[in-house]
């Protein structure tokens, strides 16, 4: 009778821990599929900042510095591995594109261009996804590491190599917070 009392806590025991490491697999997987949107998303702004760039260049050549900064950044944010890198990247790389659009308020003929508009538009668009995409991310992040800090998880996550996740976090500035100004 005792051995059929162990035999049951055990089973419990396992299917109580099975359900537990196969809920952190699902938001784990979940973090990677909200950082590959993510990703997308910058991809995709990445892909129109040298059609921004070309255009502005034909209108402001000699605004050389701006346009190579505005490069620079986008380059940077290309290269970055680490999410911290990634995020500090993307800063640097929204305060160049608000500069390339202060520097476009001198040139009326940049403003009334087609093109720049279009681009600007698509940008827009781009960076309402790149914070919807980013939200979704760390709210993804904020259950996950949430449940592997709940008892019972807590007492088995480290063992079964779950760890916390870090967030996609914006400098402090507040200049950093503000969305890419591109309307005119």
């Amino acid at each position: 009778m005792i051995g059929w009392v162990v035999l049951a806590i055990v089973v419990v025991l396992a299917i109580f821990l099975i359900v537990l490491y196969n809920n952190l697999v699902t938001l784990r997987q979940r973090i990677k599929n909200a950082w590959a949107q993510v990703e997308v998303q910058l991809k995709r702004r990445y892909d129109l900042i040298p059609n921004l760039v070309s255009t502005v260049k034909g209108y402001a050549a000699h605004e050389k510095e701006t346009l190579e900064r505005v490069t620079e950044a986008r380059n940077a944010a290309i290269k970055a591995q680490k999410l911290q890198d990634q995020a500090g990247a993307e800063n640097m790389l929204t305060g160049a594109l608000r500069q390339l659009f202060a520097l476009a308020e001198n040139y009326p003929d940049l403003k009334a261009n087609t093109n720049f508009l279009q681009l600007q538009e698509e940008l827009t668009n781009t960076e309402g996804k790149i914070a919807f995409s980013r939200q979704f991310y760390n709210d993804t992040v904020l259950k996950f590491n949430t449940a592997i800090q709940r008892f019972p998880a807590v007492l088995f996550a480290g063992l079964f190599g779950f760890h916390q996740e870090e967030y996609f976090d914006l400098e402090a500035e507040t200049e950093a917070r503000q969305a890419v100004q591109v309307e005119f």
